[in-house]
């Protein structure tokens, strides 16, 4: 009992702790945007596409001004406030220290003359109030959502909540702008800010992206389009994969044109977004192949546009790399049997299942719909089997959470060379740590 009764004393304690040091650094970057009010804040919230979008954005802001972001995902309620501070986040949390130190530093960071024009900060949620919390101390200038969709169902249970929980980002804002192709049209009732504007892949939004060609080697090209502004189009080149990361790139070029980049400025920027790490990224296999690698996180609407990019490429063998989709709840079975469908026996070879939730609802049905399904428990035996499988000039999509998936590590066995590996994410000391730790389980 003595026992029991220190343990919770100890988490008191500790959630204290944290509870304290967050509303510290809440508090110095809402005197930091005071004191800066120069600095244009622009968040970027949603349920899939943040980081892409984010790092778009910033790549596209550059072309004209001093930017800052972290290129990692720091958008919880910690790493946030140090991320728009510009200052690293510690490598413990327990250092009383190390924290007096953050405190120390963001002090003379409020005091200095700004260092940057513009903070692009991405606002993550894995819990109801965490996005609309951001708005309590920060009005970001300009807002963007990149989706509603299934994430973190376990908290949410509906898909009503997940929308009032990103939408709420551009509520708080001062403008927003909201993703046309992946939000549905009747969450518009959840929006009270009148400065909102969209944007996509069609006409039906004011900013949006026509395209005119596509090769895997130069992207698409085409005419990045505003209603009302550049109605002939700018022509571009995105050297990005997927129709998904088109979006990210509109998205940049209309953040882009409300901060008052011209247009060769705005060309420029487009053409220089590159795939992020883990994020459709296009790699270079053994035997000639095509890797696509998307696995840094997974949820049903990132795989079915994944799976949709992989389907238009025109190559002798096509292979999809599915692992277990995480933070989906009580929606976990559904929701796989319905990514199984998506998978079609008519444009795939394999379908290889990495993780419990794909191997017992996925698999079935992409059986069901004509796939010839391979399950493994980890992503190092199913790279091992797409290595042995794979044809020359395959394309290989590579899907899945991070949580005991790891799809990165199978990756590496049909890498052309191990000088790529870099590119992967989940590369640091201490992830492959906690991954070899994981394997050795097996």
């Amino acid at each position: 009992m003595v026992m029991v009764l220190g343990y919770k004393m100890y988490a008191i304690i500790e959630l204290m702790f944290k509870n304290y040091i967050q509303r510290k650094l809440e508090g110095y970057v809402k005197k930091y945007l005071r004191v800066h009010p120069d600095i244009k804040l622009i968040i970027v919230t949603g349920s899939v596409g943040k980081t892409s979008t984010k790092v778009a954005i910033g790549t596209v802001l550059s072309e004209k001004f001093r930017v800052r972001l972290h290129e990692g995902n720091h958008n919880a309620e910690l790493s946030t406030p140090l991320a728009i501070l510009g200052i690293e986040y510690p490598t413990t949390l327990k250092s009383v220290g190390a924290w007096l130190a953050i405190f120390k530093a963001a002090r003379l960071r409020i005091k200095q003359p700004s260092d940057v024009d513009v903070i692009v900060q991405e606002v993550g949620s894995d819990g109801i109030g965490q996005v609309p919390h951001f708005g309590t101390y920060a009005t970001p200038y300009i807002a963007v959502v990149t989706a509603v969709s299934e994430e973190h169902m376990e908290f949410f249970k509906t898909l009503d909540a997940v929308a009032a929980e990103e939408l709420s980002a551009a509520n708080f804002s001062e403008r927003a702008l909201i993703n046309r192709d992946n939000i549905a049209g009747k969450y518009a009732e959840d929006l009270t800010n009148a400065n909102i504007n969209t944007y996509g892949t069609t006409d039906a939004a004011e900013y949006h992206f026509t395209q005119e060609d596509f090769t895997l080697e130069d992207g698409f090209t085409g005419l990045f389009r505003v209603r009302g502004e550049f109605d002939m189009g700018i022509k571009v080149h995105l050297k990005v994969f997927g129709e998904h990361s088109i979006r990210a790139a509109v998205a940049a070029g209309a953040v882009g044109i409300r901060l008052g980049l011209s247009e060769d400025e705005l060309r420029n920027g487009l053409e220089k977004i590159r795939a992020v790490s883990g994020r459709m990224n296009v790699l270079r296999g053994v035997k000639d192949t095509i890797i696509i690698d998307d696995t840094y996180n997974s949820s049903p609407l990132a795989i079915e546009s994944a799976l949709e990019a992989l389907y238009q490429l025109s190559v002798p063998q096509k292979i999809a790399v599915l692992g277990s989709m995480n933070e989906l709840g009580d929606s976990s079975p559904a929701a796989h049997e319905a990514v199984g469908k998506l998978c079609n026996g008519n444009q795939l070879a394999y379908v290889v299942t990495v993780g419990d939730d794909a191997e017992k609802y996925l698999a079935p049905a992409a059986q069901t719909n004509g796939c010839q399904v391979v399950s493994f428990k980890t992503a190092l035996e199913a790279g091992a089997f797409v290595h042995k499988v794979l044809e020359e000039g395959a394309a290989i999509l590579f899907k899945g959470s991070q949580g005991g998936i790891y799809l990165e590590e199978a990756v590496k066995i049909v890498l052309h060379s191990t000088e790529e590996e870099s590119k992967l994410v989940r590369q640091s000391p201490q992830w492959l740590e906690t991954k070899q730790n994981f394997f050795s389980k097996f």
